[in-house]
């Protein structure tokens, strides 16, 4: 059997193209095949992305309300990214949740009122789709499969 001439298209099976949430995320059995880092290199990793999520929480704070709406996109598309970045950095469901914890508590600090009066975080539209989607968002990339076997990164057996 000889080879089709080149510009004719080739007979046979064709490779179907991958999506492009699987080509940017990859799949799971991408994501599970990933060595793990080691334990020191995760704890440093945790407090670094918990102190990154305080710090894209205050951001994300004043640029949702500078440009709304668009300024409310690019801070929960922020939050995302530190969320799914911890989750991939670590390994484990615990590097996507520190993150979230320090995001949260810099929200919790931020829609408190003043004693004068002032609040950072008011009670509009862009202000509350921040927080839902945030919180949202964080939560789904906690709950994705991660190449740690048990739990929220404890070691499993044989490890």
């Amino acid at each position: 059997m000889s080879n089709p001439p080149k510009g004719s298209p080739a007979k046979g099976p064709t490779v179907r193209q991958r999506s492009l949430p699987a080509r940017v995320l990859g799949t799971q059995a991408e994501r599970l095949a990933e060595p793990q880092p080691p334990r020191a290199g995760r704890i440093v990793a945790y407090v670094f992305l918990f102190v990154l999520g305080l710090l894209v929480s205050l951001c994300g704070c004043f640029v949702q309300a500078l440009w709304p709406p668009f300024g409310m996109l690019l801070a929960v598309a922020a939050s995302l990214g530190l969320f799914y970045g911890g989750l991939r950095l670590t390994g484990t469901k615990l590097g996507a949740g520190v993150p979230l914890g320090g995001w949260f508590l810099m929200l919790l600090v931020l829609m408190s009122p003043r004693p004068e009066g002032d609040f950072v975080l008011s009670a509009d539209l862009t202000s509350y789709a921040y927080l839902f989607l945030g919180a949202v968002g964080g939560v789904i990339c906690a709950t994705l499969p991660t190449r740690s076997a048990f739990g929220f990164g404890a070691p499993g057996p044989g490890r």
